[in-house]
């Protein structure tokens, strides 16, 4: 088997197959079977080992939620048995080092690591740090082989493994699905997204072949922004390699073949649709998490699903785990009716002779006052430099805010909410939604 297979392991359920691989004899035929209580064989497939790889694959049929199996790939005389197998959902966390922090590190961490063996369903596997100049096709090394959750393996050390924000996600998740998920860390602080992604993604991008000049950076490739790698913050301390790719090679190609549900990662969706055999959706469910002051206010147009914290390495992981989960559980899941974001204006509209500006929000709003300054209006007679002047709340309805206009006149050209790079930390943040989701920042 490829090194990421092992007992405690969770493999995709239905309605995908499972894509299982490993090496062999170059021409030499692998049997693989799903065994159930007893030994009673549920499923045998077979596959030729390729030459000159020395490689197999195969797909299995889909499986129900459940478990525990035993699972052997065999070869003539030789074969390997992996015990305590589930299949459930299969979920990929990677990311830097707000993804690497550990359970110990956070809020109220030893109540989260005491409940962690009421948790065995939730299993849990750590890629260790590497990096490589060529793409791989196995891992260089684990840190956690597949390992049923305990306070040991979810604090090990700062910064190392496990991911408290991945596991907190799929705690959660399990809370509301009540079948097994399988969790997947690929993280390593202090690193740019261009040395987590592919050759190919960044040429799509068109982004230089020196990208890697750029510093810590976000790539994003939207029909707004075809190409935009743009610097975190001048105080970004950049600990891991920066070289384009890099990581890509090492912890995220090694893991294409897995079949998936769900990635909140910086991989690409299509690379794992291929590398599965057509088995993970080629639209993978994709969520990510922006750390308050750590993203230019530029690119917050495109980050409406904004997650937001206290600091460079905010303690309160449950928070953006629940936020993320939410947002599986609308997005991957298909939940009808679930709030997973925060209310977002709809329309502003402008009342001249009341010098009042009424925007108009999606849901319905709690305001909770705190800094007459969260508003502010662009009042110029050009676009192009703006004058930007407060515009305090005088008024919130149901679904309206009201904003006073006085100094603005009637040439009002811009409006934004919240629109700094640390808005919360200077007490920005005064509209929520009644299950308390934060409105996101908006221009």
């Amino acid at each position: 088997f490829a090194s990421y297979y092992g007992d405690h392991m969770v493999l995709q359920k239905e309605p995908a197959g499972a894509l299982v691989w490993g090496y062999g004899e170059p021409g030499a035929v692998v049997t693989v079977v799903i065994s159930g209580d007893g030994g009673l064989i549920i499923m045998k497939k077979t596959a030729r080992v390729k030459g000159p790889s020395g490689t197999w694959t195969t797909v299995l049929d889909p499986m129900d939620r459940g478990g525990p199996y035993a699972l052997t790939a065999g070869q003539g005389s030789e074969n390997v048995t992996l015990r305590d197998v589930y299949f459930g959902d299969v979920w990929l966390c990677s990311g830097q080092s707000n993804m690497a922090m550990t359970v110990l590190q956070i809020v109220n961490a030893s109540q989260e690591l005491a409940a962690a063996a009421r948790y065995p369903y939730v299993r849990i596997f750590a890629a260790a740090p590497a990096r490589s100049n060529v793409e791989l096709e196995d891992l260089k090394q684990i840190d956690l082989p597949w390992s049923i959750p305990t306070a040991e393996n979810l604090g090990h050390g700062n910064f190392t493994y496990f991911s408290a924000i991945c596991w907190l996600l799929g705690r959660y998740l399990y809370e509301a699905l009540r079948y097994p998920v399988g969790l997947v860390e690929a993280a390593w602080g202090g690193t740019p997204i261009e040395a987590w992604s592919s050759q190919r993604a960044l040429q799509a991008c068109g982004l230089p072949e020196d990208v890697g000049s750029f510093g810590a950076g976000l790539v994003l490739c939207t029909p707004l922004s075809p190409a935009l790698s743009s610097s975190i913050s001048p105080h970004w301390h950049l600990s891991g390699p920066q070289t384009p790719s890099v990581l890509w090679n090492a912890m995220i190609h090694p893991l294409l073949n897995m079949t998936l549900r769900a990635a909140p990662t910086p991989a690409g969706p299509h690379a794992f649709h291929a590398g599965s055999a057509g088995q993970t959706e080629p639209l993978l469910p994709f969520g990510f998490v922006q750390v308050r002051g750590s993203t230019p206010t530029l690119l917050r147009g495109q980050h409406r699903r904004a997650w937001v914290g206290r600091g460079i390495h905010p303690r309160d992981k449950q928070n953006v785990a629940h936020r993320l989960h939410l947002g599986a559980r609308a997005v991957a899941y298909g939940e009808k009716d679930l709030v997973f974001q925060g209310p977002y204006p709809t329309r502003a509209v402008l009342e001249v002779t009341r010098a009042l500006l009424n925007v108009t929000y999606t849901q319905e709003l709690v305001f909770r006052r705190r800094d007459a300054q969260a508003f502010e209006v662009c009042c110029s007679s050009q676009p192009s430099p703006c004058r930007w002047l407060p515009a305090p709340v005088v008024a919130v309805e149901s679904h309206t805010v009201t904003l006073a206009l006085a100094g603005c006149g009637t040439l009002v050209l811009g409006l934004r909410y919240a629109w700094a790079e640390w808005p919360c930390e200077y007490r920005s943040c005064t509209l929520y939604n009644t299950q308390g989701l934060p409105a996101p920042p908006f221009l």
